[in-house]
């Protein structure tokens, strides 16, 4: 968490960001190869396989233009209306100083003590315990905090919150994942485009006719051979998709609780935070590009593969390590009932007796244990 780890985090950040618009074009393009083959063999069932991917190369160079026009577009609109989407699905809406005093001044004070542009400040109306932070600019950047924070966490637990996005915007972390969340759409966009035309039946009349004309020999030893080759293409696109939140390294939550820290002062706040937020984040209506932006995604993979945060647990570790903060443990907010305690009873309602009780029955008898009655 050294000065040198934060800025090469920084640095690390803007070349990945790069590398995932650069790979972005590479998937597109092997989805519409993809395509092109299958499509060759609807239209052409008894073609060899040289025939498949020659005439699929053809195609791919011919979509390749078209290709490149609706990836630019899908990336242009997303830079200027992923706000907007991300506001719609959460139902965040924009406050003012006047609305939300108390939160706006603890982030004002925070970007004014190192010089920080004030991004904006939103507020999502959800009963779960959590934030994040958007943009891909400083005139885009906002902090979006949930009611249920406001109302469980103190000034300097939501501070530490609000120093953590604040982290994550300085670091970069916030045009990394939205241009990874760019990228899943682009393959899922493309997706849906595949499946429709499949659902259309526009190729099945013109396979027949041009079956025999395409096939020299008339023997098709290359239609399945195609067709296994185009799904794993396929297979291997949407994979590859999805892991690219693996290659956002987990590290960026490290480096934003290091932040955090270090705007506040207070790494016992951070620790607290996290405690109280932990298994209370969940966002039901929210996407799982939104949820992996959060200070805390339950939604964790098989056995934590495919987590897209580290635990509380190894968060709150680094930080007595590096920050020399202390864990209270995992904490019970006003409401909850801890697991080793008994709900109560509401007031004037008796105790039921259990089946090792000596209080009386209607009868007038008492029950007995097993182990005899009590004396």
């Amino acid at each position: 968490m050294a000065a040198y780890g934060l800025y090469t985090h920084i640095a690390s950040n803007k070349t990945r960001s790069m590398l995932l618009l650069a790979g972005l074009f590479v998937l597109i393009y092997v989805i519409v190869f993809a395509v092109a083959l299958v499509l060759e063999v609807w239209s052409n069932s008894r073609g060899t396989l040289p025939y498949y991917l020659n005439a699929a190369f053809r195609d791919l160079l011919r979509a390749m233009p078209l290709a490149t026009i609706g990836a630019i577009g899908w990336i242009i609109i997303s830079y200027f209306g992923h706000q907007k989407m991300i506001d719609m699905i959460t139902g965040s809406a924009s406050v003012t100083r006047k609305e939300q005093p108390r939160l706006y001044n603890l982030l004002e004070n925070l970007c004014i003590s190192r010089g920080i542009t004030m991004p904006k400040l939103k507020i999502m109306e959800d009963d779960a315990l959590n934030a994040f932070a958007t943009g891909l600019n400083p005139k885009q950047y906002s902090v979006t905090v949930t009611t249920g924070l406001l109302r469980n966490l103190d000034d300097d637990e939501i501070e530490a919150v609000l120093g953590h996005e604040l982290t994550h915007i300085r670091n970069g972390d916030v045009q990394l994942m939205v241009i990874a969340g760019i990228i899943a759409g682009v393959v899922g966009l493309f997706a849906e485009l595949l499946f429709r035309t499949f659902a259309n039946g526009r190729f099945r009349s013109s396979g027949r006719s041009s079956s025999q004309s395409s096939s020299s020999d008339g023997k098709g030893s290359g239609a399945v051979p195609a067709i296994i080759i185009a799904v794993v293409l396929l297979v291997v696109a949407w994979a590859l998709s999805q892991v690219i939140r693996l290659a956002l390294s987990r590290s960026r939550e490290f480096m934003a609780d290091a932040g955090a820290v270090e705007l506040t002062k207070n790494p016992d706040a951070m620790i607290s935070a996290l405690r109280k937020i932990e298994n209370r984040g969940e966002l039901p209506g929210a996407t799982s590009a939104v949820m992996e932006m959060c200070v805390d995604n339950p939604r964790s993979g098989f056995a934590d593969i495919f987590a897209t945060h580290p635990s509380v647990d190894a968060r709150v570790a680094a930080l007595i390590k590096y920050a020399g903060g202390h864990d209270p443990g995992p904490l019970t907010l006003p409401g909850e009932v801890a697991e080793d305690e008994t709900p109560a009873l509401p007031e004037g309602e008796p105790a039921k007796p259990g089946p090792w009780s000596d209080a009386g029955q209607p009868d007038g008898t008492t029950t007995q244990g097993p182990w005899g009655k009590r004396a």
